[in-house]
């Protein structure tokens, strides 16, 4: 339990997401039950006792993509191990993660965007920060967790970027466009007597959380009528498909959206190629 707490700060130093580290405490937790009924230590587990834990989640019918994040999960807990000389061999490293069904990420159309774009009464404080909030998660495509970390002093109105600090305290710069900075310009001009340097805060004027966008991405859905349901990261979907779709290059898009491998940003090019095909069914002659 004491290597689990450390993992776990060791997550928060790390810039992880409030969510990511509530779904690894939750999966490490699990993991700890089943050591305790084994009667042996997370350091002591070996191969064979991680195969027969894997045996026992899909005993439990959980899904494929559950069991994925598990193993996920204790790899990197694993990996942390090792880093801190706790343990000398990764125990977890010849397990493999169960092939998942590819599914592709959700994102708007052009007129759905428009229309959640223009939802929020800019006549308000509170709807001037959700316009805000709504064109930078679509601008930048940048992570809530990302968002919520953004200062005032990260910002450079000059070059209209934004220093982002992600996953794993790794800085990127993103960069934004002249409706956000209007939008920005806005919003700041009605919070100019607030004290914090978090450039986000919720209604009582301190810096919001992640639940807290999300909370209002849900009601900015409700309002716009849609007939589907979004989440925030629907918004960073969208910024990297239109962003490929409109002929951007794949390293600059993985660059803006801090991913390591560029593996990750090529699930995009599936979509914008299902798009493709879609048009081209809907208007050749010979489709």
């Amino acid at each position: 339990m004491r290597l689990q707490n450390e993992f776990m700060d060791y997550l928060k130093e790390k810039n992880y997401s409030n969510y990511t580290i509530k779904s690894y405490e939750k999966d490490l937790n699990l993991f700890c039950d089943f050591l305790k009924k084994e009667k042996v230590d997370s350091t002591q587990a070996d191969y064979n006792l991680l195969r027969k834990y894997m045996s026992v989640l899909y005993e439990q019918n959980y899904s494929k993509k559950t069991i994925a994040r598990h193993i996920s999960t204790l790899k990197s807990f694993y990996k942390y191990l090792v880093k801190k000389h706790f343990i000398e061999t990764n125990p977890m490293l010849l397990i493999k993660t169960p092939k998942l069904d590819k599914k592709l990420p959700k994102f708007l159309n052009y007129d759905d965007l428009e229309k959640i774009l223009s939802t929020p009464d800019t006549t308000t404080f509170l709807g001037k920060r959700d316009a805000l909030i709504l064109e930078i998660l679509y601008s930048t495509g940048i992570r809530v967790s990302e968002l919520v970390s953004i200062q005032i002093k990260d910002i450079n109105f000059e070059d209209h970027t934004i220093l982002i600090l992600g996953k794993g305290s790794k800085e990127r710069y993103v960069i934004f466009g002249k409706k956000a900075l209007r939008k920005l310009n806005d919003y700041l001009e009605a919070r100019k007597e607030l004290k914090t340097p978090y450039l986000i805060v919720n209604r009582y004027g301190e810096a919001i959380t992640d639940r807290g966008v999300r909370k209002m991405v849900d009601q900015v859905i409700k309002k716009a009528a849609l007939s589907y349901k979004i989440s925030p990261h629907t918004l960073r979907h969208t910024f990297a498909t239109h962003m490929l779709d409109s002929g951007a290059d794949i390293q600059i898009v993985r660059e803006l959206l801090g991913h390591e491998s560029l593996s990750t940003t090529q699930i995009y090019t599936h979509v914008t190629s299902e798009s493709l095909k879609r048009v081209y069914d809907e208007t050749h002659p010979r489709a």
